[in-house]
């Protein structure tokens, strides 16, 4: 064959090909346009640690379990200041019987449970509130047990629950316990009786707008729409959950059209630089997750009271909230963020009470030496591969080194902190989180209940401090807002005087999408940390 032959048989095949390449692509963009549009969305994790709702904690669990379930009640999407009927027809207002307060809740009847693998799609009824409450209240099955205690469910008729509390409860406090966040979460009775927890964990079966498809491990979960959902068919396709820890893997994902939202990088200059780009958008929002230091009061030298006054006055909050800047992030005095809820500490509160603990690096070596320790000592300690934490340890490695305590830190995944840290692992725990008021907070993270690895109901008490029960009980049982606050406030006071925690600042939500991508509701806040796909979310390719 000559040389010119050769060209013009070449030029032919690669014309045949080429034709059919496009014909396959018009076919495929025909077929998407005809179906409904499957979400990419990337999170800022290496894999899921469960999809029990009642166990998730992490913020790439929370994202899938926001989906799948639903609570008697939920907080708005985008909003989560307001409360609104979910399973529930309404919000009642609760009786007080033989002096226990009693919430009587009407359910809707057109509330259908995903099929599972085991079982076949069916009507929600009162037995499966009913047991998803119990279960949430059983420390054997859920990680929030102790927000349950003194709480009794029981059945009336198959659309109508009684929820009675042997202690009051303001309807600031109650309403969370069964809306669409941790414990309250909603879970289909047979669907998980025929699977049992450890099937839960990876097959989530619930009554929300998306349901579970399949899991790749260290890689993806795939929803589709449920379209037998109360509020109405999805008006996606369904939602590919990708977990992507890399920051510039996620926004390639974005530049090049393989994603249409993720978690972005928590830092103000990343935001200025997505926005002024102009193809794609980066939302800040709320729920700022307040990010503190937990120090082991029982562990040595952490036992020492003087070194943990040191390990305090070696920070400067500064230095940590400038890793996001405003408006990701600002600085916070108590655990309880008070730019976000009452009974926090403001910074001028803190300072009026003496708990402000402004970096004094002279002084923090000097506390170490009074303690035994004038050459310092050195810790090993666990971060996870995520920036907020990541970088917050690091920060912390910096400061105390200063003073001359070494931290050795070894990085693992994100779900891997999350569980060895609840094994006592490290003896200084950094932690970022949201709750949604005072009392949850305390509770979680100061209730003697709560110790993890020996609290009746252990959830997050890393700093195994039980010094505030009684204020944390007493507030509780407060119904005047405002004598509840002030207790709250003495309660972060006395945290503070124990120095059981260093708080940091309070981080925004950082994420990034394309145009295409319309979420449905207004961005203001999502208790379930990041921007919330409904029924209502859609995306145009």
């Amino acid at each position: 064959m000559t040389r010119s032959r050769w060209i013009t048989s070449l030029l032919a095949v690669v014309l045949f090909l080429s034709a059919g390449a496009t014909e396959l692509v018009s076919n495929a963009m025909a077929q998407d346009e005809g179906d409904r549009p499957v979400l990419r969305f990337g999170v800022n994790a290496a894999d899921l640690s469960t999809l029990d709702p009642h166990f998730a904690s992490g913020t790439q669990d929370r994202t899938v379990v926001d989906m799948v379930f639903n609570g008697l009640v939920r907080y708005v999407p985008g909003n989560s200041a307001e409360i609104e009927p979910d399973i529930a027809v309404a919000i009642p207002e609760p009786e007080i019987v033989d002096g226990k307060q009693v919430w009587t809740f009407e359910l809707r009847d057109d509330v259908m449970c995903h099929p599972g693998p085991d079982t076949e799609a069916y009507p929600l009824t009162a037995d499966d509130v009913v047991y998803s409450l119990q279960k949430s209240a059983d420390t054997e099955r859920s990680a929030y047990a102790g927000e349950y205690a003194g709480m009794t469910v029981e059945k009336v008729d198959d659309h109508t629950v009684t929820i009675t509390m042997d202690n009051p409860l303001s309807s600031t406090l109650f309403l969370p316990k069964i809306a669409n966040y941790a414990g309250g979460f909603i879970v289909c009775q047979q669907a998980v009786e025929a699977m049992g927890d450890e099937g839960l964990a990876t097959h989530p079966v619930g009554t929300g707008p998306f349901m579970f498809e399949s899991y790749t491990p260290q890689n993806s979960v795939v929803l589709t729409a449920n379209d037998d959902y109360f509020r109405g068919a999805p008006k996606l396709g369904g939602v590919e959950v990708r977990y992507m820890p890399d920051t510039s893997s996620r926004e390639l994902g974005l530049q090049s059209g393989e994603l249409d939202a993720a978690s972005g990088l928590s830092e103000a200059q990343w935001v200025e630089r997505i926005n002024a780009e102009g193809n794609l958008i980066a939302d800040v929002f709320g729920v700022g997750e307040a990010a503190f230091i937990n120090l082991n009061v029982t562990q040595e030298p952490l036992d020492d009271p003087l070194v943990r006054q040191a390990i305090a006055l070696a920070v400067n909050r500064d230095e940590h909230t400038a890793l996001y800047g405003e408006p990701v992030a600002e600085n916070i005095y108590s655990v309880v963020p008070a730019q976000l809820m009452p009974g926090g500490l403001t910074q001028e509160e803190a300072e009026a009470a003496g708990v402000a603990y402004e970096q004094d690096i002279e002084r923090a070596r000097e506390l170490l030496a009074e303690a035994g320790y004038p050459d310092g000592f050195s810790m090993d300690l666990i971060t996870s591969e995520m920036a907020a934490y990541r970088a917050n340890y690091e920060v912390l490695q910096a400061e105390l080194a200063e003073i001359g305590i070494t931290l050795n830190l070894n990085v693992v995944d994100h779900a891997t902190m999350h569980e060895q840290i609840r094994e006592n692992v490290n003896p200084i725990v950094i932690y970022v989180a949201y709750r949604p008021n005072a009392d949850v907070y305390l509770t979680n993270f100061f209730h003697s209940d709560s110790i993890v690895g020996e609290g009746v109901s252990p959830i997050t008490n890393f700093s195994h401090y039980a010094e505030i029960d009684d204020l944390i009980e007493q507030a509780r049982a407060e119904t005047d807002p405002a004598a509840q606050e002030e207790l709250w406030k003495q309660a972060n006071i006395q945290i503070l005087e124990d120095v059981a925690a260093v708080p940091l600042h309070f981080q925004n939500q950082v994420y990034a999408r394309t145009p295409a991508v319309d979420y449905g509701h207004e961005l203001i806040s999502s208790l379930a940390l990041y921007p919330q796909i409904t029924e209502q979310t859609t995306v145009e390719r």
